[in-house]
């Protein structure tokens, strides 16, 4: 059984040079791959690469990707802003005829908001490509745990779906064996409803009454239903052996069990035939919900 979930969950950190990070993947239930990143500010280059590695490893549902990342940059500079100190000299030199004051010192110069700015150092491009290509390593560990912990889990969804696929044969094997279904009890029931239309109209023409009664016998007539039932149930399984993605074709199987017990119950000429129907459709919704979490 090769089921994958759609929901999992993992965190990976590393180091490259002065860079840490930790990368943190989550994926949840989605018709289709919705793919949602958060990279820091400066790092846009890695998006389509890891929209590239994501997408050879996802088929289907909401993810969502962020990078937290840490620069322990210990090489800044101090240079004077040259246009800000010139603005500064030159508004000294047209108020000191103004006023009496004594003229600013270097350090009160420097002082004034603007005039001595931190830069860091550039980056080397051979630095900058190397801890590129460290995160892109990273985050493909990163899919690969989180591929791993889908498929676990995909491995116990594949054993709870077994288990629903199997109550509904259980139920539909009742179905087939249900007293209700024997011919006398179809032909008791017949005789009944002819009985009532008889006495509800003396002059019942006997052409109608035989076409009435083929009706009757066949709303009766569940057994094009219960095959398709059992052979939902072998698609199923043939689905569950499958290496691909399957979710979408057992949320189609799951709506055509649906179906089929649907016109079970509509065509029950008994109580018990329709107690087993409404224990049909509860089995089935109950596999419904659960191949919800399927890729």
């Amino acid at each position: 059984m090769t089921l994958v979930s759609m929901t999992g969950f993992t965190r990976t950190g590393g180091r490259s040079n002065t860079y840490q990070w930790t990368w943190e993947i989550k994926t949840v239930n989605g018709k289709g791959l919705d793919l949602r990143l958060r990279l820091p500010s400066g790092f846009d280059e890695l998006d389509r690469p890891v929209r590239d590695i994501l997408s050879k490893h996802l088929s289907r549902g909401s993810c969502f990707i962020n990078l937290s990342l840490q620069h322990e940059n210990s090489g800044q500079n101090v240079k004077v802003n040259e246009a800000v100190l010139e603005a500064v000299l030159a508004a000294m030199t047209s108020i000191e005829n103004r006023i009496d004051a004594k003229k600013p010192g270097l350090d009160g110069i420097l002082s004034i908001k603007g005039v001595l700015e931190q830069v860091e150092e550039e980056e080397d491009e051979a630095v900058r490509a190397e801890v590129i290509k460290a995160l892109l390593e990273s985050f493909a560990d990163a899919v690969s745990d989180l591929e791993s912990m889908r498929r676990a889990e995909g491995d116990a969804l594949a054993k709870i779906v077994l288990q629903r696929v199997e109550e509904i044969e259980t139920l539909t094997k009742e179905a087939e064996d249900c007293p209700a279904r024997s011919v006398e009890a179809i032909r008791a029931k017949l005789h009944q409803q002819i009985d009532r239309i008889i006495e509800a109209d003396k002059g019942f023409d006997e052409d109608r009454l035989y076409q009435e009664a083929v009706l009757l016998a066949g709303k009766a007539d569940i057994r094009e239903e219960l095959d398709r039932l059992y052979a939902h149930c072998e698609a199923v399984r043939a689905l569950l052996a499958d290496n691909r993605p399957v979710g979408r074709k057992l949320d189609f199987l799951a709506q055509e069990f649906n179906r089929e017990a649907n016109t079970l119950c509509s065509k029950s000429n008994d109580t018990s035939l329709t107690a087993i129907g409404l224990s049909l459709k509860a089995s089935i919704e109950q596999l419904r919900e659960q191949i919800q979490n399927v890729e």
